[in-house]
C-alpha cells in the first residue's frame, strides 16, 4: 500500500483536481493506496471541500490541524496518520505531476529508501530559480548529500524513514538530508513541473534566510547532535592554547580574557551535554482538530529531534 500525503493551506481551487488526478493514476496502474489531505489551517473552503471527497471516496482521508503549524508539521501529522509501507508527499498546488508517481515506484523498487524529485525544468520566477540553486549547491557542500533539489516537495519515502527521521520547525526542506545522515539510501529523479495555474505561492523571500539557518543547524545536529562537548570544548581548547600567544603579544589581559572564553565554551558545552542527558521527550508539535474518512489509529507520534535524546 502506498500512502500521498498533500499538506494544504488556503487551496481549495486545486484539491478536487489533484485528487482526480492522483486516482486516475491510483487506477491504470492498478496501486493499493490512499490519499490524505492535510490541511493546515486553512482560512477558505479547503476543509470542507476534503470532506466532500471522503464520503465520494473511501480512499480519500482528511486532518484538519486546529491553525496553520506549518508544512513540517502537516508532514508530520500525515505521516502519523499514513497506512502505507511507501509514503509521497508532494505539493497541493498541481504544480507536481501525479503522472510521475509509477517512475517513483520503479526506483524504490531497487532498493532506495527515499527518492527527492528534481524540477530539472522549473516553472518558477527567475528570483525564486536562481537563489534555490544556489542553496542547493550549499546544501550539498555542507551535508555530503549533492542533489539538485534538496526543497522539491515531491518525494517517495519508506514508512521507516518516515517514522524515525523527525522533522519539525520548517526542517522539511531537509527530510532527504536528515534521512541520509542517519544512514538511508537517498537518491533523485527528475520531474515534470508544471506552471502554477491557481493561487499564489505561500513562500517569500525571507524563506531563503531561514533555510540557511535552518541548515546551519542540520549540519550541527547531524554531527555534534548527540556530541555538543565535542564542539564547544574543542573551540575552547583553541581558546586556552591560543591564551598563551595572545599573553605575550597583547598582554595579561587579553591573555586573561581569551583563556576565559576558553572555559566558557567548554561549560556551554558540559552545559549542552547536560541539557540533552536531562530533557524530557517532545510533545507533538501539531494539534488535530478532526479527521474525516475511513477511521484509523494514527501511528505512534515520530521520535523527538535528534537534538532532544540519544540513542
Amino acid at each position: 500500500m502506498i500512502s500521498i500525503v498533500v499538506p494544504a493551506k488556503d487551496e481549495q481551487e486545486t484539491l478536487a483536481l489533484l485528487s482526480a488526478e492522483v486516482l486516475e493514476v491510483v487506477e491504470r496502474e492498478r496501486l493499493d493506496a490512499e490519499l490524505i489531505f492535510v490541511d493546515d489551517g486553512s482560512t477558505d473552503d479547503s476543509w470542507n471541500e476534503i470532506v466532500r471527497m471522503t464520503c465520494r471516496d473511501p480512499r480519500i482521508r482528511g486532518v484538519r490541524l486546529r491553525r496553520n503549524f506549518g508544512k513540517a508539521a502537516a508532514l508530520s501529522a500525515g505521516f502519523a496518520h499514513a497506512r502505507g509501507e511507501l509514503i509521497f508527499t508532494l505539493d497541493a498546488d498541481l504544480q507536481d505531476d501525479p503522472h510521475e508517481i509509477p517512475r517513483f515506484l520503479a526506483l524504490m523498487e531497487q532498493g532506495w529508501d527515499l527518492v527527492s524529485g528534481w524540477k530539472k525544468v522549473r516553472h518558477d520566477p527567475w528570483h525564486k530559480v536562481w537563489p534555490s540553486r544556489v542553496f542547493n549547491r550549499l546544501i550539498g557542500w555542507a551535508t555530503g548529500l549533492h542533489l539538485h533539489d534538496h526543497v522539491c516537495g515531491f518525494k517517495c519515502l519508506r514508512a521507516s524513514v518516515a517514522r524515525e527521521v523527525a522533522i519539525y520547525g520548517e526542517m522539511h526542506r531537509f527530510l532527504a538530508v536528515r534521512a541520509f545522515a542517519r544512514g538511508f539510501r537517498v537518491t533523485e529523479i527528475d520531474v515534470n513541473h508544471r506552471p502554477r495555474e491557481h493561487g499564489r505561492s505561500k513562500y517569500g523571500a525571507s524563506r531563503f534566510i531561514k533555510g540557511f539557518l535552518d541548515l546551519l543547524t542540520v549540519w550541527f545536529t547531524s554531527r555534534f547532535g548527540h556530541r555538543p562537548a565535542h564542539f564547544f570544548g574543542t573551540v575552547g581548547l583553541l581558546h586556552l592554547a591560543g591564551a598563551t600567544a595572545v599573553l605575550v603579544l597583547m598582554g595579561p589581559a587579553a591573555g586573561l580574557v581569551t583563556g576565559l572564553l576558553g572555559l566558557v565554551w567548554m561549560a556551554a558545552g558540559l552545559s549542552a551535554e547536560w541539557t540533552l542527558a536531562a530533557q524530557p521527550p517532545r510533545r507533538l508539535q501539531y494539534s488535530v482538530a478532526e479527521v474525516a474518512g475511513t477511521t484509523s489509529h494514527a501511528r505512534d507520534p515520530a521520535p523527538a529531534p535528534e537534538t532532544g535524546s540519544r540513542e
